[in-house]
């Protein structure tokens, strides 16, 4: 198994569970848009090592979950930003371009410290 991408939330945003019921939720980098940054888990801009695709995993805390779909700017906006949605709707095709979709589970509840991991 190789690892593509591995980060750890920094810090949040007093509103991040505010997608949870649309069965999502948003990392960007340590320069999120003030408009953004109360919805936010907080990450640092790390690269990514290789190409994120349908059919791999995302490991949250432990939990591994599959990947289904991955929009086209996702390697643009983790790799410079720091941002992107992860979308636990089980989407198959990718309607927003800075989304990573997940298979249909409920959204995990992250923490300070909280393990994100891509592998292939």
């Amino acid at each position: 198994m190789t690892t593509i991408y591995e980060n750890m939330v920094k810090s949040m945003g007093a509103c991040v569970n505010s997608f949870q019921d649309e069965g999502m939720f948003i990392l960007f980098g340590n320069q999120a848009p003030d408009t953004l940054q109360d919805y936010c888990y907080v990450i640092d801009v790390l690269p990514i090592n290789g190409k994120i695709e349908p059919g791999q995993v995302a490991e949250i805390d432990g939990t591994r979950y599959m990947i289904t779909a991955v929009g086209e700017l996702v390697e643009k906006k983790l790799g410079n930003f720091g941002h992107v949605t992860f979308s636990f709707t089980g989407d198959t095709q990718a309607e927003l371009p800075g989304t990573i979709y997940l298979g249909k589970k409920p959204v995990p509840q992250l923490n300070i410290g909280s393990q994100i991991t891509i592998h292939s």
